[in-house]
């Protein structure tokens, strides 16, 4: 190799190198935003604590990652008629195309924590609603696909049939091919809290310690994926 072949091999592994370098510096600062979603009708309660508390658990993670609550309490959110949109179901605009919606397409969050209250040992209402609606994200593409999400339920008993709100919810979300992320040990389905303090959940530490495991987990995945 003369010196002019070896000039120009190095100027195109050095342009390599720092392209590569340039990409990984991208990356690295880039904002990794968690959204995530309190599902009660009784806005600032006891979900929408436990879903802060799991979000802020996630927020020290990482300098990088930003977080959003959306409170869907007093919202007036109507499940679906069918079809996909609006103009498919003839759905009228109500809150969640106003208010919820923008929040999770524009752009979609890096990952995704949903939270209910376990009404009669099943999810509530709005978050039926809620799960129904986001339909809309499923065409033309899958926007939530690949996207970690992790699930908290609050029930009125330590047994009171949170785990199987968290599997409701994380069976409808399959239906986006999102990924379901559990806690750690606590919280390996998802974070279980309990109400029995007169919605003063902050007593209850075992529930405290599932949410923050959970938002640990779901900042984990989300970053791995970024």
């Amino acid at each position: 190799m003369n010196r002019r072949e070896f000039l120009a091999t190095t100027v195109a592994a050095g342009t390599t190198t720092s392209t590569v370098s340039t990409s990984a510096a991208a990356r690295n600062e880039r904002t990794i935003r968690i959204v995530g979603v309190s599902c009660s009708p009784r806005e600032g309660k006891t979900t929408a604590t436990g879903v802060q508390i799991a979000l802020d658990a996630a927020r020290d993670v990482d300098t990088r990652i930003r977080t959003e609550l959306i409170d869907l309490g007093e919202l007036q959110i109507a499940g679906s008629l069918g079809g996909t949109t609006s103009a498919d179901s003839k759905q009228a605009t109500d809150d969640f195309e106003l208010y919820a919606l923008p929040k999770l397409r524009d752009p979609v969050p890096d990952g995704l924590i949903i939270g209910s209250p376990c009404y009669f040992r099943s999810m509530s209402a709005l978050c039926k609603a809620f799960l129904e609606r986001i339909g809309v994200l499923r065409k033309p593409k899958l926007l939530l696909a690949d996207t970690p999400v992790g699930v908290l339920s609050v029930g009125a008993y330590r047994n009171g049939g949170q785990e199987l709100v968290i599997q409701e919810i994380q069976t409808v979300l399959l239906c986006h091919e999102t990924m379901s992320v559990g806690g750690k040990p606590r919280a390996h389905q998802g974070a279980t809290l309990w109400n029995a303090y007169q919605d003063d959940i902050m007593k209850d530490e075992y529930g405290i310690a599932s949410a923050k495991q959970l938002g640990i987990r779901v900042a984990e995945a989300a970053i791995r994926l970024t």
